[in-house]
């Protein structure tokens, strides 16, 4: 996956998790960015992305994700390492 796809992922999970289709993502973007992504939501982001990817990403891996872009770098990483497709959010 490149790193513009993993944006477009991004993409669609930030607006299926958060039920907004007005949702545009930069690399710059943290939750404080975001009204309504606290804690919970957080989680709710991570759950949803490691189980349409297929990967679990490591406790030190979410430690070190400070913005969108961190997020990004980190699923093209890990999906180059897999050989998984990812499918559209329903």
């Amino acid at each position: 996956m490149t790193i513009a796809e993993s944006y477009e992922f991004l993409t669609e999970i930030f607006r299926h998790v958060f039920g907004r289709d007005d949702i545009t993502l930069s690399a710059e973007m943290t939750a404080k960015d975001l009204v309504g992504w606290d804690s919970i939501m957080h989680v709710d982001l991570l759950i949803e992305i490691e189980n349409r990817l297929g990967f679990e990403m490591q406790p030190e891996e979410i430690d070190r994700l400070l913005s969108v872009g961190d997020l990004a770098d980190l699923i093209t990483r890990k999906s180059a390492a897999s050989s998984d497709r990812i499918g559209p959010v329903p």
